[in-house]
C-alpha cells in the first residue's frame, strides 16, 4: 500500500498559469494545448504502485486554478483512487468558511489545503483564522506548503515556525506542512515534534533530495510523523520513490511513511 499525500490532477487554466513559469526550468515541461484526461493520473500512480492519491483544489486570491467542483468531478470518475482536498480564498472569509463546509459536507473532502505563497500571506495572517474554526469543527485537517517556493513568490511566508503558533491557537487542529520545509527543516521538524497534531510531508521532493535531518527524523522519533508525497505532476510518483532503499527504513517505519500516517491523519481507514 501507498499513498501519495499530495497531488493534483491539474487543469489546463492550473498548467498554463504564468506563476509557474519558473519551474519550467526544472522540469522542461511543455504547457499543453488541450485537457489531460483523470486516466493520465492514474496510469502515473499505477506505473509507481501508488494505490490512492490525495489530489487538491487550487485557489488563489480572487482566482480558481483548480476548482474544488473540478476535484469533485476527477474522483468521481476513480474514487477507490483519488480522495479530494478543497482549497478556499481567504480574502473573503465567510465565504471561505461555507465553502470549506460544502467542501467536506457535500463533496466528500478529507481535508483543506491553502498556500501561503499564493496568498502573499503568512498562517499566522487573521484571514486563515476562520478557516481554522471551520476545519476544527469539520475535522478535516488543514495542509499547508512549508520551505521556499519554486514560483518566483516570496518564501518568507512558507517558515514552518509560522505553524508554531497556529498550533498553539488551534490546538485541536490537525496540521499537515507539505515540501519538507526546506531550507528549513529543522525548524518544520521542530515544530512537528513539539505539538502532536502537526506533521510533514515529502512532496516537491525525490529521495535523493530529502534533508540529511528529515531522513534522521524518518528513522528515529519522526517516524509517526512524516507523510511520502509527490506534488504530481511536478514530479512523478515513479520518479519520487526512486532510491525508496537508501532511506534504510525498517519495515514498520517504512509502512508507515508509505501510508499508514497519511491513512491516519486523513481518516481514510
Amino acid at each position: 500500500m501507498i499513498i501519495d499525500a499530495w497531488a493534483q490532477h491539474p487543469t489546463l487554466r492550473h498548467m498554463q498559469d504564468p506563476v509557474f513559469a519558473s519551474l519550467r526550468r526544472w522540469t522542461r515541461d511543455q504547457i499543453p494545448d488541450k485537457a489531460l484526461p483523470v486516466a493520465m493520473t492514474i496510469a502515473a500512480m499505477d506505473t509507481a504502485g501508488i494505490d490512492k492519491s490525495l489530489i487538491c483544489a487550487w485557489q488563489a486570491p480572487l482566482r480558481n486554478m483548480i476548482s474544488n467542483d473540478e476535484v469533485a468531478a476527477f474522483v468521481a470518475e476513480f474514487p477507490d483512487r483519488l480522495v479530494g482536498v478543497g482549497s478556499v480564498d481567504i480574502s473573503n472569509p465567510m465565504r471561505a468558511v461555507r465553502e470549506v463546509r460544502r467542501c467536506v459536507e457535500e463533496l466528500g473532502f478529507k481535508a483543506i489545503r491553502i498556500l501561503p505563497w499564493l496568498c502573499e500571506a503568512p498562517p499566522t495572517d487573521r484571514r486563515f483564522y476562520p478557516v481554522y474554526v471551520a476545519c476544527c469543527e469539520m475535522n478535516v485537517p488543514f495542509c499547508t506548503q512549508i520551505g521556499h517556493t519554486g514560483p518566483l513568490m516570496p518564501s518568507e511566508v512558507g517558515r514552518p515556525i509560522y505553524l508554531d503558533q497556529v498550533a498553539i491557537d488551534f490546538p485541536e487542529l490537525t496540521i499537515v506542512g507539505g515540501h519538507i520545509g526546506y531550507p528549513w527543516t529543522e525548524e518544520a521538524i521542530a515544530v512537528a515534534t513539539k505539538h502532536e497534531n502537526v506533521y510533514i510531508d515529502t512532496s516537491a521532493y525525490t529521495v535523493k533530495r530529502y534533508p540529511p535531518e528529515i531522513i534522521r527524523y524518518l528513522q528515529t522519533n519522526g517516524a509517526s510523523k512524516v507523510l511520502f508525497g509527490t506534488n504530481y505532476p511536478m514530479i512523478t510518483p515513479q520518479k519520487a520513490l526512486e532510491g525508496l532503499s537508501t532511506l534504510e527504513l525498517d519495515p514498520e517505519t517504512e509502512e508507515k511513511f508509505l501510508w499508514r500516517n497519511t491513512a491516519s491523519v486523513y481518516n481514510l481507514v
